[in-house]
């Protein structure tokens, strides 16, 4: 199924919900959080955070809960390479629908990073040279907002932005297919002035964790 960008909003929040302790996270697809009394319920986003570095600092939703447990939908554990067993406890902080604020008057939006990294090994026995994989570049989100001093949110983001507060971030397509993400958000408070045009500002996300993007809602 294609996406496509018109229709797109694009929200961030400050989490403040009270984080959740988690004991133990399964190594499965998805995997499975143990959380006493965590109050979750099936569709909700929560911000984790985990010793799995693949897990930790990014936004999933919450799948099958019941008292104690709950799936985190997109997150597969099954590798013990980078989900080594028993190493996955960490905490939840639910993000609830009111929490979100939209970002005002987007233009454009671009990306970079989150592309492999890859370092060349030229062993002595051998003519060619081998690239091997090594991870992946730090991931940031760049918006081009209309530029609006008045703007109540728009202030808030310059708030977050000269304190270096970090938030989570969420892109909804028209067709309801979402990615999250969460980190630090930057905000140019110049604006750009070009003639013919409306008068811009710069909005960054840069991530701390993985994007996670779930695909349209079926039925």
């Amino acid at each position: 199924m294609y996406g496509f960008p018109e229709g797109s909003h694009f929200y961030f929040t400050e989490v403040s919900a009270v984080a959740k302790a988690v004991s133990a996270i399964t190594n499965a697809n998805p995997a499975v959080a143990t959380a006493t009394a965590h109050g979750f319920t099936a569709g909700q986003e929560i911000l984790f955070a985990s010793g799995w570095e693949d897990a930790s600092d990014a936004v999933f939703r919450v799948d099958a809960p019941d008292a104690d447990t709950f799936s985190l939908l997109g997150l597969d554990t099954t590798d013990l390479n980078l989900f080594p067993a028993g190493h996955g406890a960490g905490s939840a902080q639910v993000i609830l629908p009111t929490d979100w604020v939209e970002v005002p008057q987007v233009l454009t939006i671009g990306s970079s990073g989150g592309d492999p990294k890859f370092t060349t090994v030229a062993p002595l026995a051998k003519r060619n040279e081998q690239s091997v994989p090594t991870g992946f570049g730090a991931t940031s989100v760049a918006l081009t907002l209309a530029h609006d001093a008045g703007d109540a949110d728009y202030q808030k983001m310059v708030s977050i932005s000269r304190a270096r507060r970090t938030v989570a971030f969420k892109l909804t397509l028209a067709n309801g297919a979402a990615s999250y993400g969460y980190g630090y958000l930057s905000v140019n408070e110049m604006p750009k002035l070009s003639s013919q045009q409306v008068n811009q500002v710069t909005a960054t996300f840069s991530l701390l964790g993985r994007s996670i993007s779930y695909g349209v809602p079926t039925a």
